[in-house]
């Protein structure tokens, strides 16, 4: 009887583990109706970082701008489009898109020793 309990203890902690600590999904940059740009916030900590998926189409360039870069960098990633920036720390980076479809957007914090934990605003213009 306690070999079965056991069993079932172990089966029950092994398919809730998956579903603990699994990486979360980027979340969508959707412009309001007749806008072309978002003000993005959030707060992390050391080393963490926050991602975002946008869609664009090829040629369009997407403007970034930092309010905080002493203690946040950022990317754009896309495997499809071939496209992968280094982590930037410029208050304003400007990317011409190379092909139509997904971008990934990571924000991330610095590690410092003060603040460990600090609030960020990102703006994204695409055009």
């Amino acid at each position: 009887m306690r070999c079965l309990f056991f069993a079932a203890i172990i089966l029950f902690a092994a398919s809730t583990l998956p579903a603990q600590g699994g990486k979360a999904e980027p979340k969508r940059i959707e412009f309001e109706r007749d806008r072309s740009s978002m003000t993005l916030t959030g707060t992390l900590s050391n080393a963490q970082e926050m991602e975002y998926v946008f869609s664009a189409v090829k040629g369009q360039t997407v403007l970034i701008r930092m309010s905080n870069t002493s203690l946040f960098d950022y990317r754009v990633f896309s495997p499809e489009a071939d496209l992968d920036t280094e982590f930037d720390s410029s208050r304003t980076s400007a990317i011409e898109l190379p092909a139509s479809g997904d971008y990934l957007l990571f924000v991330r914090k610095k590690m410092v020793s003060r603040p460990r934990t600090a609030r960020f605003s990102l703006t994204i213009s695409i055009r």
